[in-house]
């Protein structure tokens, strides 16, 4: 799949109007049913939340994992967003968007945005142009562990508005140029399913255990685990690996390790806390995070110096004559056995389910021989290098989706052509 683009840089391009969202746009917030009545869920009217915007590859919500009835549609007012309506996250995930593909209700994490007037501005070019924002989002987002923003936030944002004609024009350059980055993720995510498959042929379902694998608890496997560090950091990435930063949860949160995902720490580090650096070969386990993304687990295949470990994620140090970590890592990432680890966790109202040391090494785990536990392992490492080669293209197509999508907004981008 190949993207090919033309495009003339004009040094004298003309600055585009800008115009505040809250002139184009309306905007609703969605509701949350009360979770002690059941007649408000098991419904048919589909209702999203943050998870089913990060879910979605191509920006379009066609599905969602829960629906509400009629009833609790009515107790949420009946905010019920009709097909169209871009969706966007103003808690945790801020500034991810969607666009409705089916007629929706959602969470009040959620804000639903509808366009006034569809010959003023294209919703498929709002959309994109919010991938660009999210910095800027996020720097005025509040709150601690979940952050989040408000919609008088939003209303006020500036969007830059050529004419309709230019802004489908860029919108459908972006959109070629993500599918092929899209393309690219899913080559990878077929890789993932073959490991995942290689898993499941050799050492059966770990919950089920219908292999009569040996069980013992994580206690006897793991020598010890780590708890990070957060201390107060600058609420942007670093610039380069001489410099100190702390990872954030999405470095670990979708089960592979993302670097790029830190916040910059701009004094020296105390040496009783550089043990906290992440190396290469290390197991990262979320122990705390929304309840869906707790105890997720990533493997550090490689990594850049000076990234420290967050207090959200702990690092599971093994037993190595027991317990091979590809292994494991497959294991805790398993479907059904990473449910068994999310109904370890446990917090008060309001606060992210959190994974306690105690209850992580007092649960039960297969054990088969760590000789077939390596086997598995190398048959990995051989799926793994055909991996890295789309991981490689998934980088390059993501740069160039980037530096259009920068340029685009910018006017940058006069003459374009695929």
């Amino acid at each position: 799949m190949e993207l090919i683009v033309n495009e003339r840089i004009d040094n004298n391009v003309e600055v585009m109007e800008k115009v505040k969202l809250k002139e184009l746009c309306s905007m609703q917030s969605g509701g949350t049913p009360s979770r002690g009545k059941s007649e408000y869920y098991s419904g048919t009217i589909p209702w999203s939340k943050i998870s089913d915007l990060e879910k979605s590859n191509d920006g379009n919500i066609y599905r969602t994992d829960e629906h509400i009835t009629e009833e609790g549609l009515k107790s949420i007012n009946n905010r019920l967003f009709k097909k169209g309506t871009l969706l966007l996250a103003m808690y945790g995930s801020v500034g991810k968007t969607a666009i409705a593909e089916i007629d929706l209700s959602t969470n009040q994490a959620i804000l639903g945005i509808n366009i006034k007037d569809e010959t003023k501005l294209d919703i498929k070019y709002l959309r994109f142009w919010f991938t660009t924002i999210k910095e800027k989002l996020l720097n005025r987002a509040v709150g601690g562990t979940l952050q989040n923003i408000s919609m008088g936030i939003v209303k006020e944002l500036e969007i830059p508005l050529p004419p309709l004609p230019t802004q489908q024009k860029i919108a459908d350059i972006l959109d070629t140029a993500d599918q092929l980055r899209q393309y690219n993720k899913q080559l990878i995510a077929k890789y993932d399913t073959l490991t995942q498959s290689l898993f499941l042929e050799m050492f059966g379902d770990p919950v089920r255990n219908e292999k009569g694998w040996e069980i013992t608890t994580f206690s006897k496997i793991l020598s010890k685990i780590e708890s990070g560090w957060s201390p107060v950091c600058e609420n942007k990435p670093r610039t380069g690996d001489q410099e100190w930063a702390v990872l954030k949860l999405g470095s670990v949160s979708y089960g592979i390790y993302n670097p790029k995902e830190n916040k910059r720490y701009e004094f020296d580090v105390p040496k009783a806390k550089q043990d906290c650096e992440v190396k290469k070969g290390d197991l990262l386990f979320t122990r705390k995070n929304t309840y869906h993304m707790v105890g997720v687990t990533a493997f550090v295949y490689e990594t850049s110096p000076k990234l420290l470990l967050p207090d959200t994620v702990f690092r599971l140090v093994l037993i190595q004559e027991l317990t091979n970590p590809i292994f494991l890592y497959y294991l805790l990432n398993n479907d059904k056995f990473s449910k068994e680890i999310q109904l370890l966790a446990s917090g008060s109202s309001g606060s992210m389910p959190n994974i306690s040391k105690a209850k992580l090494l007092s649960k039960d785990t297969i054990l088969p021989p760590i000789e077939l536990q390596n086997q598995f392992a190398e048959r990995v490492q051989m799926i793994e290098t055909q991996k890295q080669q789309a991981q490689e293209a998934l980088a390059k197509s993501e740069d160039l989706f980037q530096s259009l999508l920068q340029r685009a907004f910018k006017g940058e981008l006069v003459e374009l052509g695929v």
